[in-house]
């Protein structure tokens, strides 16, 4: 993960918390090759885009921020329950 970009808040998200994608699918999903986005901690994600520091999802993967998500891109299914979950119960 050699590109560093700044992530934006996605509309809806927890505060802190914005969507990065795993750019290496098969460190959490098995090597299917689909780019999908995960929720990670919003102030780690100029961290690791700028050092290139490894930031851990909802879900639990663990990966370099490379990209920023836009409107309509896959997200990773369990991070999003684990967020509704979050959002259900006020954390």
């Amino acid at each position: 993960m050699a590109r560093a970009t700044v992530r934006r808040s996605a509309a809806g998200n927890l505060p802190g918390m914005t969507v990065a994608p795993d750019i290496a699918p098969k460190l959490s999903h098995g090597d299917t090759g689909e780019v999908v986005f995960h929720y990670v901690d919003k102030s780690k994600i100029v961290e690791s885009a700028v050092t290139g520091n490894l930031v851990q999802a909802l879900c639990g993967a663990v990966f370099p921020v490379t990209r920023s998500a836009k409107p309509g891109s896959p997200v990773c299914a369990p991070c999003k329950e684990m967020l509704d979950t979050l959002r259900a119960f006020g954390s």
